[in-house]
């Protein structure tokens, strides 16, 4: 028997946002609070694609999104991106993107242009988006500002790639983010641990890294 062709060739902007902080938050606050403010995301996922494709498929906190070409992904995400910086109630989010050929199969995609992308998001501190030139060129086109971060080598993916930043808003200040639950200051009440120590939302935060620093890499 000769199987079914049950795909497509096509060409896409895929993207992979997710909550930076959103395992500690389950961990230090517990599953009800991290339940909660995942569905607080997805609905501003959900509010911002309005008009666009819905998202591909989340994968627990993490949004998979495709687009036709990267100039509509731009007006997408700087919509959804920003909106969520200016959310008091999530941590900052990570994202990355790539545009190529992929497969449409059932409803999902398939292909190294996700993988990459996939890869990329895994890149991306706390507050950052990273991405392939093809968005880059088209943020820049716009007047967004877009940093050259240079080639980098990905795991399973046959040469160097070259990475941007894309800036809809202003880079989070690495002093001011909370290790623990990634939330950035001013959300919540500006407090340190100590003169020159992290800055934490909340004592619980601060305890849970009192306890084991080792735990929370700093953000970079």
């Amino acid at each position: 028997m000769r199987p079914t062709r049950s795909f497509v060739h096509a060409s896409a902007t895929v993207a992979f946002i997710d909550l930076a902080g959103f395992s500690a938050i389950a961990d230090v606050y517990g599953d009800s609070t991290a339940i909660g403010i995942l569905e607080l995301f997805e609905s501003m996922v959900c509010e911002a694609l309005n008009g666009y494709e819905p998202p591909i498929k989340w994968i627990g906190d993490e949004a998979m999104l495709s687009f036709p070409e990267p100039q509509m992904a731009i007006q997408a995400l700087g919509t959804l991106l920003q909106a969520c910086r200016n959310e008091p109630r999530l941590p900052l989010t990570r994202a990355g993107l790539n545009h190529g050929p992929v497969i449409l199969r059932a409803g999902d995609l398939f292909g190294s242009t996700v993988n990459i992308a996939a890869r990329i998001a895994a890149l991306a501190s706390p507050g950052q988006l990273l991405a392939t030139r093809a968005i880059a060129e088209a943020a820049a086109a716009n007047g967004i500002v877009v940093t050259d971060l240079g080639t980098v080598a990905l795991r399973s993916v046959t040469g160097d790639i070259a990475l941007y930043e894309i800036e809809f808003a202003p880079s989070a200040d690495p002093a001011w983010i909370d290790p623990v639950c990634k939330m950035h200051a001013p959300y919540s009440a500006y407090r340190r641990a100590a003169p020159q120590g992290p800055w934490f939302c909340s004592p619980r935060c601060e305890e849970a890294f009192r306890k084991s620093p080792q735990t929370y890499g700093l953000p970079r």
